[in-house]
């Protein structure tokens, strides 16, 4: 009995919020086969904004891209995988250096989670006083996992300068974090901390590198409209006007 009641709990403590009005602070949504795609939620200039992360599920163990901005669900999402999936998190990875994806990499670590990011991504987070992960990794890497291969690729500087996007290719799945914007997007959002000049030419590395992705998701827009890349290509071609 307690694992339904702690279901039915979970349940309804992620949708009382919204049926009061306000935003659900944790939602897990299916994307295909093992992967899924969570959303937390934090305040950015007075306004409420998702954040995007995803995790996969292996015979090994789950693998988590980027953690929650939100750090009261850091523990929650643990515990709604080890529920839904009947498997814990061994890995997870911080695709740069900004706190809505790395907030969470201490709090990982100390639960016995590998945690990564590029050496590029740590010195950022050590220059600016965020978290930092365990592992790091000093070019971009091919990780063969569980009967899953994904490989990490820094395609240039954009939205920050360490950026890194994570490439399934044989699921066709990429995963573009904040170097990608939502299709319906009307700017690239927060560039102090990234290369305005460079940045459509990294987006077109990624497309050039990413052929054909059937799925790509975004950081901080709806992840279900495919036209996302494309759309920010005609974006980063503004800023050099």
């Amino acid at each position: 009995m307690k694992p339904i009641s702690f279901i039915f709990l979970s349940f309804f403590m992620l949708f009382a919020g919204s049926a009061q009005g306000q935003v659900a602070k944790l939602i897990i949504e299916h994307l295909t086969g093992d992967f899924y795609i969570y959303t937390t939620y934090n305040t950015y200039k007075e306004s409420t904004v998702q954040a995007n992360g995803m995790y996969l599920v292996t015979k090994e163990g789950v693998i988590m891209f980027d953690t929650p901005w939100d750090s009261t669900q850091f523990q929650p999402l643990l515990d709604s995988i080890k529920i839904k999936h009947n498997k814990n998190v061994i890995m997870a990875f911080a695709t740069h250096w900004h706190n809505d994806k790395t907030a969470g990499l201490e709090y990982y670590k100390q639960q016995g989670i590998k945690t990564f990011t590029t050496t590029l991504t740590d010195e950022l987070s050590k220059k600016n006083d965020e978290k930092r992960a365990e592992f790091l990794m000093t070019n971009d890497t091919i990780f063969n996992i569980g009967g899953y291969s994904f490989e990490t690729f820094f395609p240039g500087e954009g939205h920050t300068i360490d950026n890194i996007i994570i490439w399934f290719e044989k699921e066709k799945i990429l995963y573009g974090g904040c170097l990608i914007k939502g299709a319906k997007a009307k700017n690239l959002g927060y560039l102090d901390d990234g290369n305005k000049l460079a940045y459509e030419s990294t987006l077109k590395k990624v497309e050039e590198k990413c052929k054909n992705p059937q799925y790509i998701i975004v950081a901080h827009s709806d992840w279900k409209n495919i036209n996302s890349l494309k759309h920010s290509i005609k974006l980063a071609k503004k800023l050099k006007k």
